[in-house]
């Protein structure tokens, strides 16, 4: 793929976000959610892009199924275009990020941003390893209800039933496609080291250690907000009454 092409795409895909964002603003705004307008902008472009790349990510493997067989050289212009538009996101959420909120609030946000551009650049303009960029991408079907989670709590309909529904969903997606995931992806790292040269060994290693690192503390947070805590207030009404 030529070079011009990975910037029209990744710079299709800023504007296109930028586009989002501007149009969720003329959208109705739930009451809970006016105090920080801002991030209810942001959760949302980000449930869209979590949206399009989980479709996106699921028809590259089916509609070319040999890349799921060749993670290294084997990709389609189909795959490629979706890891050079998700580039285009996470710049655009990068920026939207500095420009809105405070470091101390997202400085864990800006550095899995700077880890994935890099990453996902490298991949793109050397043609190499874009199948593994999309199994990565794949995290994304967990981040539809990651989103979608927030949304609901910045709505305040955490005590609604599509809330606890989500929730559920929203923790087996974690566990199916980014714990199991980032497993799988750490695993073929080390069984493909013969394969893959020692500077992007090295930055897949440590990407997928801090990735992991990020996500279980994740995990944990979300099951503690969503399941723990709920556990609580029920066991203190049961004592109380």
């Amino acid at each position: 793929m030529e070079l011009s092409s990975v910037i029209l795409t990744t710079g299709s895909s800023i504007g296109f976000f930028r586009l989002v964002n501007t149009g969720v603003s003329k959208l109705p705004i739930p009451e809970s959610a006016r105090r920080n307008a801002w991030k209810w902008r942001n959760i949302s472009t980000s449930f869209v892009h979590s949206f399009i790349t989980a479709v996106w990510g699921v028809l590259c493997f089916f509609l070319h199924p040999q890349m799921a067989e060749d993670l290294i050289e084997t990709f389609s212009w189909f795959s490629h275009a979706l890891v050079s538009f998700s580039i285009g996101y996470f710049i655009y959420d990068f920026l939207d990020m500095v420009f809105n909120q405070k470091l101390s609030q997202s400085w864990e946000l800006l550095f899995h941003h700077i880890v994935v551009i890099t990453c996902f650049g490298l991949s793109v303009l050397s043609c190499r390893y874009v199948g593994f960029a999309v199994v990565a991408l794949l995290v994304e079907i967990n981040s539809v209800f990651l989103h979608l989670r927030q949304i609901l709590r910045m709505a305040s309909m955490a005590s609604v039933t599509a809330y606890r529904v989500n929730s559920m969903i929203n923790l087996g997606t974690y566990v199916v496609f980014r714990i199991n995931t980032l497993a799988w992806m750490t695993r073929w790292l080390v069984l493909n080291r013969d394969k893959v040269p020692l500077l992007a060994y090295t930055l897949g290693s440590v990407g997928m250690a801090i990735m992991t690192a990020m996500n279980i503390v994740l995990f944990c947070r979300l099951l503690r907000s969503d399941f723990l805590k709920s556990s609580t207030r029920e066991t203190k009404k049961e004592k109380e009454m």
